[in-house]
């Protein structure tokens, strides 16, 4: 890391992630099958469509115990070191990554360092790796972002102030990039994890192979030793009071100067009009932006930063896609998909 008057620089970022578009899969309901083997077969339609770099939401075990819905959330994590066996096997994964290298994209996997589900082996094997209540029991999660108090019911907080958590977290991430190739994590809830972890993390996985990691946060220290890019949540705000009626040049201004007093110049934004959670909590493309869909991607992919398309919006993805459920994307026509590949 390189510092300047005090200031230290972002991090040096992968030659291969500059100028990247990054493509989010959600793997149980990408295909009927839901399956890694039935996913592979759409690399080459992604690698044509200009996609960069892959993001596979969770591929872990899911916890059984507390469960919501059939399926559970693939963010309580019962095992880091397996592959779900609904999605396949190791040998499935390795398959994807290298048919995702053989077409010039990377691929990055979802990270839940923040909290496990209630039946990960550590809550019997290391109980004073959790959080605690006022008695002194591991409780469910309770994530307050001072906008919105979230129970998740279905996990469990982990403890970062216990040493031997960390190595075992950095023991996990290593495996992956030495038994699977992977390029890099999306790191869940990033900013409840502390930041000297993360930076850790960075400085150890870059010795084994240059990785991208992206921060489900905003803050701009992650920038710093750890995280090539954050959430541009404001300017999906922005979008959505422009789609309100909201006046659209003082708007993405005001967007602009905000970003541009918090954010140095090589500090990547994620730019998105929909991801995994704004689906299936707030609502579908066609409920959010209407008939200009179109419109607001071209917003997110020639702003600066780097353009994010979930996947399912080249098929003009107008449903909220079910969380804790099956509830497959249907391909049948893809009216976006030229739209997305010229931009």
């Amino acid at each position: 890391m390189i510092e300047v008057e005090g200031k230290f620089q972002s991090v040096h970022h992968p030659d291969w992630s500059r100028g990247a578009s990054i493509y989010e899969v959600n793997l149980r309901q990408f295909t009927p099958e839901g399956t890694l083997r039935a996913f592979e077969a759409h690399l080459p339609r992604l690698a044509a469509m200009g996609v960069g770099i892959l993001w596979l939401m969770p591929i872990h075990p899911v916890g059984v115990l507390n469960r919501k819905g059939t399926l559970g959330s693939g963010y309580a994590v019962r095992d880091y070191g397996a592959v779900n066996p609904e999605f396949g096997t190791l040998d499935d994964l390795r398959r994807v990554v290298d048919g995702a290298h053989a077409l010039g994209m990377r691929l990055i996997i979802d990270w839940v360092a923040n909290h496990t589900a209630w039946d990960h082996p550590w809550v019997i094997e290391h109980p004073d790796w959790y959080q605690k209540d006022d008695h002194g029991c591991i409780h469910g999660y309770r994530y307050d972002n001072g906008r919105v108090v979230e129970e998740w019911s279905d996990v469990v907080g982990l403890d970062y102030a216990q040493p031997a958590l960390h190595e075992a977290m950095l023991d996990a991430m290593r495996f992956w990039l030495r038994e699977a190739d992977i390029d890099g994590f999306r790191c869940d809830v990033a900013e409840r994890v502390p930041l000297p972890f993360w930076e850790r993390a960075r400085a150890e996985l870059d010795a084994i192979k240059p990785v991208f990691m992206l921060a489900e946060a905003s803050e701009p220290a992650h920038h710093q030793r750890a995280f090539d890019m954050s959430y541009d949540w404001k300017l999906f705000d922005a979008m959505q009071a422009i789609r309100a009626g909201a006046p659209a040049t003082a708007t993405l201004r005001l967007w602009w100067r905000e970003r541009c007093a918090l954010y140095r110049e090589d500090d990547l934004r994620m730019l998105f009009t929909s991801n995994h959670d704004k689906n299936s909590w707030n609502g579908s493309d066609t409920e959010f932006y209407g008939a200009g869909a179109a419109a607001f991607a071209v917003l997110a992919a020639t702003l600066p930063g780097m353009p994010l398309v979930y996947g399912g919006q080249e098929a003009s993805l107008d449903k909220r896609i079910a969380f804790f459920e099956c509830d497959p994307i249907d391909w049948g026509a893809l009216p976006l998909e030229r739209v997305y590949r010229e931009l």
